[in-house]
């Protein structure tokens, strides 16, 4: 039998939690904490193998609060509960210690497949951050996929030649939108100049050289 330390400060939500672990016959939820001080508690009594975590808790901030629990019981292993589906927030709280992240926005069963997953010595994420990383990393790698709808547009004009007063043009726009979304496309793209886009739009087929 798994035994897990729910730490939520909303008892309406503690309660579902609780609910849908207590439906594994091998998962028991042996205390449920409302803030930091009684999760502390709670770890350092009975040394659990596992701590369902809110983040955000009243008393304290629930990264830190990670590591604070892992000192007092290092064998024992954290998932985080959270609203919170992006970064820095999944990446912090992996770094800290946490081998699991789940959305209070995820499907319910995902927080039992999160809960198994790590008992097993594996790191779990639940589907939409896992989604929303995979989409992070594709954009990283492809700075293109950063741009916003209108600011392809522009880019595209401009990479062709166009002057910007041609691309206000082109697109119905001002000229001073169009100066706004260049130097938005250019941060984002890390270019200097016209002749960089142009470059970037013949490497990616968007043009021939």
């Amino acid at each position: 039998m798994y035994r897990i330390v729910l730490v939520d400060d909303h008892a309406i939500v503690r309660e579902g939690f609780k609910s849908l672990i207590e439906i594994e016959p091998d998962l028991e939820v042996t205390a449920e904490c409302c803030n930091a001080d009684e999760a502390v508690e709670a770890v350092s009594r009975a040394a659990p193998d596992l701590i369902a975590l809110d983040l955000s808790l009243p008393d304290a901030s629930g990264l830190p609060l990670v590591e604070h629990l892992l000192s007092i019981a290092p064998k024992t292993r954290v998932v985080i509960l959270s609203m919170h589906d992006s970064e820095p927030y999944v990446s912090e709280a992996l770094r800290r210690g946490a081998s699991g992240y789940v959305t209070k926005g995820a499907a319910p069963e995902e927080l039992v497949a999160g809960l198994r997953a790590v008992m097993q010595g594996k790191q779990y994420v639940s589907s939409d951050v896992a989604r929303r990383r995979s989409v992070q990393s594709r954009e990283e790698s492809d700075p293109l996929l950063r741009l916003t709808a209108r600011e392809r547009e522009v880019f595209l004009l401009l990479a062709e030649g166009k002057t910007p007063k041609q691309a206000a043009a082109a697109l119905g726009i001002g000229q001073k939108t169009v100066y706004i979304h260049r130097a938005s496309l250019m941060s984002k793209l890390g270019a200097g100049s016209e002749l960089d886009l142009y470059r970037l739009a013949i490497e990616r087929g968007y043009l021939k050289a």
